[in-house]
């Protein structure tokens, strides 16, 4: 009932924001041509000779290196040259996280927290990110009103609440609530659906079914310690495999695949034995670990987290600001690994509980470059997130291919001022240097002359 209720308001929320946003955002819905770009592929490390692409509907029809003549009536907008390319896919993003405080996330009240997140949902895609795989938080209202069109935002692949253990990274209660009271008495995390507790097999598998009920297109589940929580050190390994196989049984009955919150060997081994196909996060493995990834054709799902402006700073000397040091620590070897190892790496930001650290979500790719090329870095971003989105098969909630400037693709396109195959840093400021951002076929930002 509390969760119905909070599906309800909801609702109720995002209805209110779309009578603000719609006055301010105009969407074209409409075929059109993009003349004179330079297409980058999301598949090609190169930029393809001046063309022309037409858009129908919600997808790319044609795309030519001779001019395409189309009717008066048809929009053409004049590329002049510029880098046409997809749209930007964050592949661990918090929708409902992203911009509220750590104790407001906690403490709600429900209708601001939508407020909030449906204002971050259009600030999302005017950075050009047209999808995102959320990782935890009730994000299924904030996704259906984006999909009817009341508020703007990206395409949304929900988890829905991430299933913890007892004393895991998604156990937010006080010591005070504990035991757990024989009435079934739910923590607000619990009630508003952004975490599930669940002990033993049986636990774990009603909680899976319960978010593919709501609509989760993939399963998350939290494999070991966590930063942002206090109960858990980093390096202990949550969830036995029998409970992780449990999991990966109801997700693949309903088509899908569970992944995993995970820094550790022993974590990321234990979510590998039981099926589990990705790891997000992974910044401690070790060689024989990413060996084993390797082998299994294993996900990882890595953020470029490093001790720098882009990292969410828990006080100095407190036990979260040593796990964090710690995990930072790692990233460099884990980009190694998976490089060596040649693992298939998505990119994301998982940034959580800041605003003005979520303003920096094209920044945060940008930064890439430590490890990768420009053209690898965007590449990781459209496409090869694509592929990662595509492993929700039936429950994926778009059909269609993304991530690429294909015929046939959905048309999630950005004009960009300039190359970023040689400045990568034109993603980094999307309000400046993204002159054109198409979602489903429809401009909602033009500023293209």
């Amino acid at each position: 009932m509390i969760q119905k209720i909070f599906l309800i308001a909801c609702i109720g929320c995002v209805v209110l924001i779309a009578s603000v946003t719609s006055a301010e955002t105009s969407v074209e819905e409409r075929s059109l041509v993009f003349r004179n770009v330079k297409i980058f592929n999301g598949e090609d490390l190169s930029l393809s000779e001046l063309s022309d692409v037409l858009i129908t509907g919600n997808q790319i029809s044609r795309i030519s290196s001779s001019t395409i003549d189309v009717d008066d009536d048809i929009r053409v907008i004049d590329g002049k040259g510029n880098t046409l390319m997809p749209g930007l896919i964050d592949a661990h993003f918090h929708m409902m996280l992203a911009a509220a405080p750590l104790s407001v996330a906690l403490a709600g009240p429900e209708g601001y927290l939508n407020l909030l997140a449906a204002q971050e949902a259009e600030k999302t895609l005017m950075r050009g990110f047209t999808s995102v795989r959320d990782l935890a938080g009730p994000v299924f209202s904030i996704k259906r009103a984006i999909d009817e069109e009341l508020i703007v935002g990206p395409r949304i692949w929900p988890s829905g609440a991430m299933i913890s253990q007892t004393g895991g990274h998604g156990d937010y209660r006080h010591t005070n609530e504990l035991p757990r009271s024989s009435d079934g008495h739910l923590h607000y995390s619990e009630q508003v659906g952004g975490a599930a507790i669940a002990d033993g097999p049986d636990e774990v598998i009603r909680r899976v079914r319960e978010q593919l009920m709501l609509g989760a297109s993939q399963i998350k589940l939290a494999a070991g310690g966590g930063v942002s929580s206090n109960y858990d050190p980093i390096d202990v390994s949550q969830y036995t495999e029998e409970e992780f196989s449990a999991a990966v049984a109801a997700a693949e009955n309903w088509g899908t695949y569970v992944t995993v919150h995970a820094y550790t060997p022993r974590a990321v081994q234990t979510a590998i034995r039981a099926g589990v196909k990705v790891i997000d996060h992974g910044q401690l493995i070790d060689e024989e670990t990413a060996k084993l990834m390797a082998k299994k054709d294993i996900w990882l799902s890595l953020q470029p987290f490093l001790d720098d402006e882009d990292i969410t700073a828990f006080p100095d000397g407190s036990e979260n600001r040593e796990k964090q040091l710690l995990m930072t620590r790692g990233t460099d070897t884990a980009y190694a690994l998976a490089k060596k190892y040649k693992i298939k790496t998505a990119w994301g930001t998982d940034t959580l509980f800041d605003a003005k650290l979520n303003e920096r979500q094209g920044a945060q790719l940008a930064k890439m470059v430590r490890w990768y090329k420009p053209g690898e870095v965007l590449k990781m971003a459209t496409s090869t997130n694509a592929d990662l989105l595509a492993l929700s098969g039936k429950r994926a909630p778009y059909q269609g291919r993304l991530g690429v400037v294909k015929e046939g693709a959905l048309a999630d396109l950005i004009l960009v001022d300039g190359n970023p195959l040689e400045n990568i840093d034109l993603v980094a400021d999307p309000e400046k240097n993204f002159l054109v951002i198409m979602k489903d076929g429809k401009i909602y930002k033009n500023i293209a002359q």
